[in-house]
């Protein structure tokens, strides 16, 4: 890493001197997972005659032009979003770029698919690269551009702040008033920065690829056969048991599946089943329709002998999970708690 800017054989990544942000450290080390910058030198430096001399800028200068690998979203021109510069993945993403959205816009699908080579030896097909590649973006640039561009997360006064996330802690990498520690090299703090969102951006390609995908695949075959489990196709019988709020979600608009879908069974061991309410949204405690009004708080032989089925467990109070220790019980569960006349 140097500020001088001098050509050698290596190509050089150059971004802004000084301070330094969550955006940048991301961007340089992206570049750097592609294999045409995979030994880049990063040039730290405001001066636009260093700037020139190098093979990409990010974060700096003031241009933003694809072809001459230029970078910088701080000009008054710049507006670009993920939905305006890649517009096959919707209107919904229409937070201001920073450095590291832009990067990620315009190599993301390779930088993603570099990663996974070198960690783990996968190679995606190409819908479920565009699914990492939105969900990163989702969970973790969006937040880097929201936060480096000063996007509020919501309307109105927070209750409270959060000091503890990436953003937060890249920078407190920078020098900080009145706490001298020498030699301070701000070049060795900002390869700390990159290092250490560097890290966390490959576990997010890493568990989106390796647990978030497969538990989508187990969910939406589930949804499809759900009509083989009970006719009415409002039970899911999940086998084996994985997350499954956000993928339901998520399936049920890409089928275009209507809110028919009330409970989701699985076993959760080798004779414990779990029966559970279908939320109104991931997020939500209100569900779709809750187990058995009659059953709720009660277990054991009690919940046995009210509910007639034998073999069931329990039913929590609030109704919207209960179990069994059958698969035959914990069905017949979901099954009668269909057919009860109440809304609540």
């Amino acid at each position: 890493m140097s500020e001088s800017g001098e050509k050698t054989n290596l190509k050089t990544i150059g971004t802004h001197d000084g301070r330094f942000h969550c955006d940048e450290a991301l961007a340089c080390f992206m570049l750097r997972q592609l294999e045409e910058y995979k030994n880049a030198e990063i040039v730290r430096s405001r001066n636009e005659e260093i700037l020139a001399k190098c093979d990409i800028v990010v974060d700096v200068g003031g241009i933003f032009d694809v072809t001459k690998k230029r970078f910088d979203h701080h000009q008054k021109s710049f507006g670009d979003s993920l939905s305006s510069l890649r517009p096959e993945f919707g209107t919904k993403y229409d937070v201001r770029l920073s450095s590291a959205g832009l990067i990620y816009v315009h190599y993301g699908e390779e930088i993603i698919s570099a990663i996974l080579q070198k960690e783990v030896n996968v190679q995606l097909d190409k819908k479920s690269l565009e699914m990492i590649f939105r969900m990163v973006y989702e969970k973790f640039i969006q937040e880097i551009d929201a936060i480096d561009n000063g996007v509020p997360m919501f309307e109105g006064e927070a209750k409270y702040s959060i000091h503890t996330g990436i953003n937060s802690r890249i920078q407190d990498l920078n020098q900080q008033w009145k706490i001298v520690k020498e030699p301070f090299d701000s070049n060795e703090q900002f390869g700390k920065a990159m290092n250490l969102v560097g890290s966390e951006f490959v576990q997010k390609i890493l568990h989106y690829t390796e647990s978030w995908l497969p538990a989508r695949t187990i969910v939406e075959q589930a949804l499809l056969n759900r009509e083989k489990i009970h006719p009415s196709g409002s039970i899911m019988l999940l086998e084996p048991f994985c997350p499954w709020k956000e993928h339901l979600a998520q399936l049920e608009a890409e089928h275009k599946i209507e809110e028919c879908l009330k409970y989701v069974v699985w076993c959760d061991g080798k004779s414990d089943y779990r029966c559970m309410a279908v939320p109104v949204t991931p997020e939500s405690v209100i569900c779709r329709k809750f187990l058995h009004k009659d059953w709720r708080g009660l277990r054991g032989e009690e919940l046995e002998k009210v509910s007639g089925i034998p073999q069931i467990n329990f039913v929590h109070h609030n109704g919207f999970i209960g179990g069994a220790f059958s698969r035959e019980a914990v069905l017949k569960m979901a099954e009668l708690s269909l057919l009860g006349d109440y809304t609540d």
